[in-house]
């Protein structure tokens, strides 16, 4: 048997349980401590935030697309080994790559 029960059910159901779990007359107290906690959470995530946007780091890198042939992978390496790869074929290159990690290693 498969209950289908929505978002409203949900917030009836757990309205019931709070009632029946804190009883009616500390409802008040209660539902005063959820609002302090939530106000305290959305303080800190502002400050959070106004923290982050005042720095001048950024927050996500370089978009780096996929990678779509063995050239280009070869071109990547070679520029972060500092190897100049314009007018090498694909075959000069990779040995020049390999010799100079070689070297570093």
């Amino acid at each position: 048997m498969v209950m289908n029960i929505a978002g409203a059910e949900w917030f009836m159901i757990a309205f019931v349980f709070i009632i029946l779990f804190f009883g009616s007359k500390r409802l008040p107290s209660f539902s005063k401590t959820i609002g302090r906690a939530l106000a305290e959470y959305q303080k800190a995530k502002s400050g959070i935030e106004k923290e982050m946007s005042s720095t001048n780091i950024p927050l996500i890198g370089p978009k780096i697309s996929p990678i779509t042939s063995e050239r280009e992978k070869l071109e990547i390496i070679a520029k972060s080994l500092g190897i100049e790869y314009q007018s090498l074929s694909d075959d000069s290159l990779r040995d020049m790559v390999s010799r100079k990690l070689q070297d570093t290693s």
